[in-house]
């Protein structure tokens, strides 16, 4: 039987997660309760392979982030979560999550104009390690997607250290390198040019959710172009990305 004493709470939080989240958890059960399902997503994310699988039955989430800035070490923080679930070239347009972060600062005015998320609505937002439990919910152990990846996945691995004490251990795929694969002779590779070479109709740019479906319709249409290209598995794309 576990010791639910006060030290024998903090000795078993302490080992799920660190000293910090240990002496937080023992004034928040349910922030406690989100820790620990963070922690055991990342611990089974790590047992799965999914090279084999064919591109066309692959599941996955197309996410984005919106930010207070640039560096989650330098006081930057999460401000809204998106993401859209797809199966192979099938967009689920109605399997969807969303939610606002609270950053616990204020955002700068630059962003909010950016954003159209004010300091005021973010403060009534879900704190970082509910908003977490929700999209990783909404994830389960499936594949991860986003343009220019290494900024979404920067501020992801810093909130789940931050919260949990643990990393990232999801694959994540970038559409920005697959289209420099497809089309090297490009100038430019952000999301706004990308949209625009594909057809992709533009919705509103810089909310969480819309860029993830937008970024989902450009998915679909980067992975049908890999498939003409004798494309057939996850570990195919990962071996054509190592080459450019």
């Amino acid at each position: 039987m576990k010791d639910m004493r006060p030290a024998g709470r903090l000795w078993s939080l302490y080992k799920m997660g660190g000293l910090t989240p240990a002496i937080t958890s023992m004034f928040d059960m349910q922030s406690a309760q989100h820790m620990a399902f963070i922690r055991s997503v990342m611990k089974e994310q790590r047992k799965r392979s999914l090279f084999e699988i064919p591109l066309q039955s692959v599941e996955a989430v197309v996410f984005d982030l919106e930010t207070t800035g640039f560096s989650p070490y330098n006081g930057d923080a999460i401000i809204s979560i998106g993401a859209v679930s797809v199966t192979g070239s099938e967009v689920a347009a109605d399997f969807t999550y969303y939610s606002l972060v609270n950053p616990q600062r204020d955002i700068p005015p630059d962003i909010e104009e950016l954003t159209g998320i004010s300091s005021q609505e973010a403060s009534e937002a879900p704190e970082l390690v509910e908003a977490l439990r929700g999209f990783l919910e909404f994830v389960q152990h499936k594949v991860l997607i986003a343009h220019g990846s290494g900024h979404d996945k920067h501020f992801l691995n810093a909130a789940l250290w931050r919260t949990s004490r643990v990393n990232l251990t999801h694959r994540v795929l970038d559409s920005m390198m697959v289209a420099k694969w497809l089309n090297p002779q490009l100038k430019a590779y952000d999301l706004d040019t990308l949209l625009d070479r594909y057809g992709v109709e533009v919705t509103c740019r810089h909310h969480a959710l819309e860029d993830a479906r937008m970024t989902a319709e450009l998915w679909i249409k980067l992975l049908d172009e890999a498939s003409s290209r004798d494309v057939q598995t996850l570990g195919d794309l990962y071996t054509q990305l190592s080459r450019h």
